[in-house]
């Protein structure tokens, strides 16, 4: 059953795009990840599934118009989320649990975000990250069957957006449906069932993470920074490349990494590193987008040099 259907979306701000025929559905108990940079149309995308912004196209929120569903069945937070700062974390709990008629217990959903150490902290003397924890929390106090989280984790530490992840999971497992936005590609592919991939208001790929990795991911890469011969591209058995002292090569597995060093040095050459890169999520989203992996690796390779300096 698909909880959420948008059909053909698109919405403009005079001359700007935000939206551009955009068309997706999530079905119940499914975590779809919508994911873009800044700019790229995810938060009005938001704004639009849950009927706080006119658009031009056909949405649906469990069979019917956003504006028609009982607020008590969605649960909502958005980028930009400013609660009182004078209540404590229990307090704010407390707050908007008093906006249903069976909310869920304060302390519990601290404890599920891992609020339970500094639930009686007033909100304003609480982190970036205590804070963004205690606001999924609000969003969760009505027992939602339907969770739109507008970027869960921004300010989190690793620790505290890998417990957030097993909640939203939980979550799922228990029927809950949950839509999120994030700009964090290990996020998206950690965390959703399926991806959308946004750019500039288009939907340019949905699939699950796997199947976009495998169709758009690319190649495998091999990179050994070293001394070599100019003729060692012609003496390595797969595709590689030589420029700036590092050999590149594509497509190698893991076991022949040791065999493909131990001839390079026997034919004289000098390693100095070696680095392994399975294609991820972010490569597709570059793919996509008209960017590339070597790109990438030369920007990244470029920004060290210049720290190291």
């Amino acid at each position: 059953m698909a909880v959420l259907v948008a059909d053909d979306v698109s919405r403009r701000y005079g001359d700007t795009v935000a939206l551009d025929g955009v068309s997706l559905d999530v079905s119940e108990g499914e975590i779809f990840g919508l994911v873009g940079p800044n700019g790229a149309g995810k938060t009005t995308l938001v704004r639009a599934l849950t009927g706080t912004t006119e658009v031009d196209g056909h949405v649906e929120l469990f069979g019917t118009s956003p504006q028609s569903v009982d607020g008590e069945r969605i649960g909502l937070l958005p980028q930009d989320f400013d609660p009182p700062e004078r209540l404590t974390a229990r307090e704010l709990l407390a707050y908007f649990g008093g906006l249903y008629d069976d909310p869920e217990p304060a302390d519990a959903l601290l404890e599920a975000v891992g609020m339970e150490a500094n639930a009686d902290t007033y909100y304003e003397n609480l982190s970036g990250g205590q804070q963004r924890r205690t606001c999924v929390a609000t969003a969760l106090v009505n027992d939602p069957e339907l969770l739109v989280v507008d970027e869960p984790t921004t300010g989190i530490d690793p620790a505290g957006r890998r417990q957030l992840w097993q909640l939203l999971e939980e979550l799922a497992a228990d029927g809950t449906t949950i839509f999120i936005t994030t700009h964090y590609m290990e996020e998206a592919e950690e965390l959703a069932d399926r991806v959308g991939l946004l750019a500039n208001g288009e939907l340019v790929a949905l699939d699950t993470p796997s199947a976009l990795i495998e169709t758009y991911g690319g190649d495998s890469l091999l990179y050994i920074d070293g001394e070599f011969e100019d003729d060692v591209t012609g003496r390595v058995e797969y595709e590689c490349s030589l420029a700036d002292g590092q050999l590149t090569l594509r497509n190698v597995p893991p076991e022949d990494i040791g065999r493909i060093v131990t001839e390079a040095e026997a034919a004289g050459a000098t390693v100095d590193s070696l680095t392994w890169t399975d294609p991820d999520l972010e490569d597709v989203y570059l793919e996509l987008t008209d960017q590339n992996v070597t790109e990438r690796r030369s920007v990244e390779a470029a920004a060290a040099e210049v720290t190291s300096q």
